[in-house]
C-alpha cells in the first residue's frame, strides 16, 4: 500500500510538471513572440517572477517523491526500479540543464530594462532560453514515460510492501 501511494504521488508531482512544463513551450511562450518586444520583454519578466518563486520546491518534490518509491522496491534489478531510477535521472538532469542554461538567462530577462532592449537583443535572449527549455522538455517526457513505465511494470513482489 504504502508503494502504491508514493507511486500516486510521484505520477502525479511529474506529470503536474511535465504537463506545465510542455504547455508553455507549446503555448504561451511562443504566443509572446507576437507581442512588440517592451511587451514581450515586461510579460517574460512577470512569468520569469512567478515560476522563480514557484518553481523551484515543486522541481526539487519531484525528484525527491521518486526516493522512496527506489527504497521501497525490493528487486533492484526489476524493471520497476530500473525504470524509476532512469525517470529521477531524467529529471536531475532537466534540473542541471535549468541551472546551467536556463537561470542565468532568467537572470538576464529579470535584470533588463524593456524600455531599452532591441528587439534583436531580446529575441537571441529568448532563442537561447527556448533552446535550453526545449532539451528540458524532452528529460521531462523521457522521465515521465519512465515512472510511467516503472509503475507499469511492478510486480507481485514490489507491491506487497
Amino acid at each position: 500500500m504504502a508503494l502504491k501511494a508514493v507511486r500516486f504521488l510521484n505520477l502525479l508531482l511529474t506529470g503536474v510538471l511535465t504537463g506545465n512544463e510542455f504547455g508553455g513551450f507549446v503555448g504561451f511562450h511562443l504566443a509572446l513572440y507576437e507581442l512588440p518586444t517592451e511587451a514581450h520583454a515586461r510579460a517574460e519578466r512577470a512569468i520569469t517572477s512567478r515560476f522563480g518563486k514557484l518553481m523551484p520546491p515543486f522541481m526539487t518534490a519531484a525528484i525527491v517523491s521518486f526516493v522512496p518509491i527506489l527504497s521501497l522496491v525490493r528487486d533492484r534489478r526489476s524493471p520497476s526500479f530500473v525504470f524509476t531510477l532512469l525517470g529521477m535521472l531524467c529529471y536531475v538532469t532537466m534540473l542541471a540543464v535549468t541551472f546551467a542554461g536556463n537561470m542565468p538567462i532568467n537572470r538576464q530577462v529579470l535584470e533588463l530594462d524593456p524600455t531599452m532592449v532591441s528587439r534583436e537583443e531580446f529575441i537571441e535572449l529568448r532563442r537561447r532560453w527556448d533552446r535550453f527549455h526545449a532539451t528540458r522538455n524532452v528529460l521531462n517526457f523521457l522521465g515521465f514515460v519512465s515512472a510511467l513505465l516503472g509503475a507499469l511494470s511492478e510486480d507481485r513482489n514490489d507491491q506487497s510492501i
